[in-house]
């Protein structure tokens, strides 16, 4: 059942861009990317396994989806301050959607903020790891 003011894919984008405007440089930024990542749910340490790890991150990520194609939720944790925030921000972005629109929804957000540029590598690789293993799940559940 969706409610008309959870936000969009599109509008938590546009809001997550909004926020990191507000700070003016990239200190601030990977510290509120901590902060983002201090508050994501807890994640149960037996669900810590090579099964939900997410490969091609440098540091553990681990990925659990649920849910179905009218509602996709992912949960997922890391071991790394920084991945963590960035966990968040997808998380934000793409759990508790339809299939469709996870799918459909390109990581704008990840241009907008300036990660491109802001992350390492290996970061960057982990992100782009994570955002395909959510898209391929969405695509699997639809073709199911």
């Amino acid at each position: 059942m969706s409610h008309p003011q959870e936000p969009t894919a599109a509008e938590a984008q546009t809001a997550i861009a909004d926020e990191f405007a507000f700070f003016g440089d990239w200190t601030e930024r990977y510290q509120y990317l901590i902060d983002l990542g201090r508050q994501l749910p807890a994640f149960p340490e037996q669900d810590k396994t090579e099964e939900h790890r997410v490969h091609g991150c440098q540091s553990m990520v681990w990925l659990i989806p649920s849910g179905d194609a009218s509602r996709l939720h992912f949960a997922a944790a890391s071991d790394s301050a920084i991945v963590s925030g960035l966990i968040a921000l997808v998380l934000r972005v793409y759990s508790d959607r339809p299939a469709q629109e996870i799918v459909d929804t390109q990581p704008d957000f990840v241009q907008q903020i300036g990660l491109t540029k802001h992350l390492s590598p290996t970061r960057s690789n982990g992100l782009a790891a994570m955002l395909a293993r959510i898209k391929a799940h969405a695509s699997g559940v639809l073709a199911a």
